[in-house]
């Protein structure tokens, strides 16, 4: 994205280095890392990050209100709703597309947002390791709002385990050895001494949950919550029936409570007037449709990874839709293919994380991801053998 850098990074990069900075990412925890790591990073000039800046504020000003809360309440599906919810999320992760304006010069447009963690801790460690074999240049940073490593670990803690004791705080995941970012459950508890523990091994009694912490029984005060529901529904009956628990009133804080991740999610889109935020309407009012369906793109609500999305918008598939309540319309996002590699250019997605401080106003941006694609989407099953693909940070001009 900045033209110079690229082309001196180019120059410098070896597939030896890169080989190099694999084996020492994988020997953090081994066996553990199971997507893909792109080659490079992402050069971002400050021009960009404060459009993404401002769309995230302004998203911010317009959820940070009681009228939002009430509204969004129609987001969480009724057998789904968590009781102790609070009415702020700890975490929000903006993620935007790299995409050219009308001028044919860069900007970023959402995707989507969700109030629900992400790669918190393996973003500190990830860039660490890369910057061991490759250099960077004077002035950039992953980090937003004058953090750095100390500070960010310090609100990362905070913000999970409040004034409990960390073996009082678990990260809850359904079979974490399974997930695909299992690699961040460990770099968690390595960076902050939180334990991931599996949604089968709570133990609930009365009013409180327990979990075995080498061996004893050990209350929980607070959960980081890494379960997403749409994956728990694909489980085994026996699992399901597990998952109830979730669903009754424990004296646990939940960090982030369950409900934003419905509350402050796609469902959030239509509701918002900015010019990097694609123009989006439920489908259930989006009557009538626009002629030019194939610049739209239909998603559905309640899901994640790229699941359900419906990239080739035609009338027939619109109809088969039963509930088109759950579903939106959003304008398609021309990704911009402008990182340059070996053989062809990638686009590339920017992810912004947000955390929201006990006591705070609202929530600051803090650190990043980025993945770069050579593929119809976003994601590892679009990119299969590409090179310069995968998951990576971005570093932001200060």
């Amino acid at each position: 994205m900045i033209p110079s850098l690229r082309q001196q990074y180019n120059r410098q990069f070896t597939e030896d280095k890169y080989k190099a900075y694999l084996t020492d990412l994988e020997n953090l925890y081994p066996g553990h890392l199971d997507f893909r790591i792109a080659e490079t990073p992402v050069f971002v000039p400050k021009e960009f990050v404060q459009k993404m800046v401002s769309a995230c504020e302004s998203i911010i000003d317009r959820v940070n209100t009681s009228d939002y809360f009430r509204q969004s309440s129609k987001a969480i599906p009724p057998d789904l709703a968590v009781p102790g919810e609070e009415h702020q999320p700890q975490f929000i992760a903006f993620d935007f597309g790299v995409c050219f304006d009308e001028t044919g010069g860069l900007e970023p447009q959402l995707i989507e947002m969700q109030g629900f963690p992400t790669l918190f801790a393996w973003q500190i460690l990830q860039p660490e390791i890369q910057h061991n074999h490759f250099p960077w240049p004077e002035g950039f940073s992953i980090f937003l709002n004058g953090y750095n490593r100390e500070k960010y670990i310090q609100l990362l803690k905070e913000i999970l385990i409040g004034d409990s004791d960390p073996a009082a705080v678990v990260l809850l995941e359904i079979f974490p050895e399974k997930q695909k970012t299992r690699v961040d459950f460990w770099a968690t508890e390595d960076l902050t001494g939180v334990k991931t523990v599996c949604l089968t091994d709570l133990i609930p009694e009365g009013r409180n949950l327990y979990y075995l912490r080498d061996g004893k029984k050990t209350r929980i005060e607070r959960i980081y919550n890494r379960l997403i529901f749409d994956d728990l529904q694909q489980q085994s009956p026996e699992v399901q029936e597990k998952g109830k628990i979730l669903f009754q009133d424990f004296d646990v804080t939940w960090v982030p409570h369950p409900n934003w991740f419905y509350r402050l999610s796609k469902y959030t889109l239509p509701f918002i007037d900015h010019p990097n935020v694609p123009a989006t309407r439920f489908l259930s009012q989006a009557d009538p449709l626009p002629d030019d369906l194939e610049n739209y793109v239909v998603k559905p609500l309640f899901s994640f990874a790229g699941q359900g999305v419906i990239i080739d918008v035609t009338q027939e598939a619109i109809a088969q839709i039963k509930d088109p309540e759950n579903w939106i319309l959003q304008k398609k996002v021309p990704y911009a293919a402008v990182i340059e590699t070996p053989d062809e250019p990638a686009k590339c997605e920017i992810r912004l994380f947000y955390f929201w401080p006990r006591g705070a106003d609202r929530p600051i941006a803090v650190n990043n991801l980025c993945r770069l694609s050579k593929g119809k989407m976003i994601g590892v099953r679009y990119n299969k053998d590409k090179t310069w693909v995968g998951g990576t940070f971005g570093l932001f001009e200060q």
